[in-house]
């Protein structure tokens, strides 16, 4: 994974996690069950990243 793939993800895991705190706060169930999809989505592909990293190497 390169360094702005890197960059990019943990800023939109960090986004994610923040939007899933301000739907606890709010009690603003959409938000909460968006985000964590989002945060989904974003495991999944850190996963992929890692992967084909390692078969780089």
């Amino acid at each position: 994974m390169g360094m702005d793939d890197k960059i990019s993800n943990k800023a939109k895991e960090l986004k994610d996690k923040a939007k899933e705190r301000a739907g606890e706060m709010t009690d603003d169930e959409r938000r909460q069950a968006k985000s964590k999809a989002d945060k989904a989505k974003s495991n999944v592909k850190q996963a992929g990243e890692k992967t084909k990293d390692k078969f780089k190497d």
